[in-house]
């Protein structure tokens, strides 16, 4: 939903027991009425839009079902003609001494 060549940013931070995962675009914004519908199964925000742009409406859904498995949760800031802030949370965790990112990746 962002115009062809603008800028996407994708952040990760830790702060004390949580973990941040952040994605800010330039896109279009979404309207006060839809950001909480956003994260519903197959909802997309504008009928004719949704003809024009290929996607199931699942990706959201699939995000927050994610996020909220593990322990955490995704907000969203979004103002119409600026873009759109999606910060996923997740509770965080150090690794033990001598444990390999793949044994991690494993479980």
């Amino acid at each position: 939903y962002s115009p062809e060549g603008s800028k996407v940013s994708v952040s990760v931070k830790r702060d004390g027991d949580d973990a941040f995962i952040v994605v800010t675009d330039s896109g279009i914004g979404i309207e006060p009425n839809d950001r909480n519908r956003v994260f519903e199964r197959f909802y997309r925000v504008d009928p004719a839009r949704a003809r024009s742009t290929v996607g199931t409406g699942l990706g959201l859904s699939i995000v927050k079902h994610v996020a909220a498995s593990h322990g955490g949760a995704i907000d969203l800031w979004s103002e119409p003609g600026v873009g759109s802030t999606f910060t996923m949370r997740l509770p965080a965790w150090d690794a033990e001494e001598g444990e390999t990112d793949d044994q991690n990746l494993a479980g």
